[in-house]
């Protein structure tokens, strides 16, 4: 429980009243709560009573919080909406936009910014109001745009507001990457195989006499193949890397989707394995343990001395069972593009398919001309932006599509000529 000081109980408080703005402020804050336990949250508090702050918390604790990972989430709306005399100040502060790599530069812990923005609900700093023009005003129909959510989806991360960006996570979120599962040299039962399983019909017929009621058939088993994320985390790639790990962390933790085990990495001028940190189910938690283990957040680019780290270290781990590589970074190093050149290579033969997002794509008149772009392209089964929410929903083509290439066809012709 969050230390803080004793309350003062009014004598016409309405307490029933303010659990059920509590529960609202959890609600927007992800937790899953409906009106069933607001009235058993209510109920619990009469039951333990009001006056010892203690009993008060683990009251409603035991009502709203049934996951390990909701319990952050929980206490910073607590702490803030019951407990922080001058809560509404400090929730403005935790939406300042101070952030280095996955870490706010204030102490706050993780999930207090989506505490503050669930209780804000939308609220922000207060902002001039354009000024009427009286009969000059002119009227635009915009009844034949494109909606809010459509523009948001073709935005640049990088022209977002903070407002925005919090919209953009919660679609990235939902997002899904589907892939096709592979097939084995494995044989499995199965009625409508292609292949005849002599040793279950003898069985069978023994158990029958000797007679062969059917021949058993069966056919090629499947599994479904691992995902190894290489993320680019220098200063020229610092907004997007966030927005790619926020997508990344959804991917790791959304069950049923199809892929077996998600690897992530992050290189500026080091390899670090966040793996286990995307793990974790609270999405502030996960990128908080990020970026401190991450120590080279928006410093300089090595990409062939991190590459050649990966392929030293982790390439047999990770990609022993035919993994999908993504590759995210803009490709601008300043180290020997030989050497990028043969990591790049290396990286390739060992991965099953290697795509490269490349958030320089999204300006209409882009060309190979850098040295470590030019080292890099030939060895990429396809190259495809990451600057945008669209660009990444267009990832799942790339995935499940052999054929897809992406940019890098034309970039080739272009790099040859």
């Amino acid at each position: 429980m969050p230390d803080s000081a004793p309350f003062d109980i009014p004598e016409d408080g309405k307490l029933a009243h303010n659990i059920t703005h509590f529960a609202r402020a959890l609600r927007r804050a992800g937790l899953p709560v409906g009106p069933g336990r607001v009235l058993v949250a209510v109920q619990a508090v009469v039951a333990a009573g009001f006056t010892d702050k203690a009993d008060f918390y683990w009251a409603l604790h035991a009502v709203f919080v049934n996951r390990p990972e909701q319990r952050q989430v929980f206490d910073q709306v607590f702490r803030l909406f019951w407990r922080d005399p001058r809560y509404v100040e400090h929730m403005m502060a935790l939406l300042l936009p101070s952030i280095r790599g996955t870490q706010e530069e204030t102490a706050a812990e993780a999930a207090a910014r989506r505490a503050a923005e669930a209780l804000l609900d939308g609220a922000g700093p207060d902002r001039p109001q354009p000024e009427e023009t009286g009969a000059d005003t002119v009227e635009i129909d915009a009844s034949q745009t494109a909606s809010a959510s459509e523009q948001l989806r073709n935005l640049d991360f990088e022209q977002m507001t903070g407002a925005e960006m919090v919209q953009a996570r919660r679609m990235l979120a939902r997002l899904v990457l589907p892939v096709r599962p592979l097939p084995t040299r494995r044989l499995r039962a199965d009625a409508a195989g292609r292949h005849p399983d002599w040793r279950r019909t003898l069985r069978a017929a023994i158990r029958h006499g000797g007679e062969i009621p059917r021949i058993a058939r069966r056919n090629r088993a499947t599994r479904w193949p691992d995902l190894v994320v290489i993320c680019d985390i220098s200063g020229s790639m610092s907004q997007y890397s966030r927005m790619v790990l926020h997508f990344v962390h959804a991917v790791a933790n959304r069950q049923g989707q199809g892929w077996a085990r998600v690897h992530a990495f992050t290189f500026g001028t080091r390899l670090t394995n966040i793996t286990r940190h995307l793990r974790h189910r609270d999405v502030d938690a996960a990128l908080k343990a990020a970026g401190a283990e991450a120590q080279d957040w928006q410093g300089g680019t090595r990409i062939g001395a991190c590459l050649h780290a990966f392929n030293r270290d982790w390439s047999r781990r990770v990609l022993g069972r035919g993994a999908v590589v993504l590759l995210i970074t803009d490709g601008l190093d300043r180290d020997d593009a030989a050497l990028l050149g043969r990591e790049m290579e290396r990286l390739h033969l060992s991965a099953r398919r290697l795509i490269w997002l490349n958030p320089l794509l999204r300006w209409e008149g882009f060309a190979p001309r850098a040295r470590g772009i030019a080292a890099m392209l030939p060895h990429v089964d396809a190259f495809r932006a990451a600057h945008s929410i669209a660009s990444l929903e267009a990832l799942a083509q790339a995935v499940s599509d052999p054929s897809d290439h992406g940019e890098k066809d034309r970039l080739m012709a272009a790099l040859r000529g």
